[in-house]
């Protein structure tokens, strides 16, 4: 049995946001989209990602004005990342063991998908594709 490809179970063409970007556009993409996390991108390089978590605490937590305020500012760089050709079993634990429920898929730097918890429960075996994602939401 041939061991199953993130670029198999993977999102293509993920929605991201520039790094330019004001934090008010990114919590109004991550609304549109109902996502809690985005890409950083500049260009077509993937160089972050922000979360829901990053906007409340850098942002509205410390009463900055999110019009003012780049995405750059506020995102985590060196983003826990798979590329198309892990095994989707990599990729899992990965995702467990840092605790992420979205992963960017990257070749060569370039942004070309993303893994959500979402496409896992639709491809992978139900037992061992439940027990990850309980520790990936731990």
């Amino acid at each position: 049995m041939a061991t199953t490809a993130v670029k198999d179970v993977m999102t293509p063409g993920p929605i991201a946001i520039a790094s330019d970007a004001m934090v008010v556009e990114a919590a109004r993409r991550m609304l549109s989209e109902d996502v809690g996390s985005l890409p950083v991108v500049e260009g077509e390089t993937l160089v972050g990602m922000v979360t829901d978590r990053d906007l409340v605490l850098q942002v509205i937590a410390k009463d900055l004005d999110p019009h003012r305020v780049p995405v750059a500012d506020v995102c985590s760089e060196d983003p826990v990342i798979a590329e198309p050709e892990d095994s989707l079993d990599d990729a899992l634990q990965r995702m467990a063991s840092e605790q992420v429920r979205r992963l960017p898929v990257v070749t060569g730097g370039k942004l070309v998908g993303i893994l959500a918890q979402a496409d896992i429960a639709r491809t992978a075996r139900p037992e061992s594709t439940g027990r990850l994602l309980e520790e990936i939401s731990a």
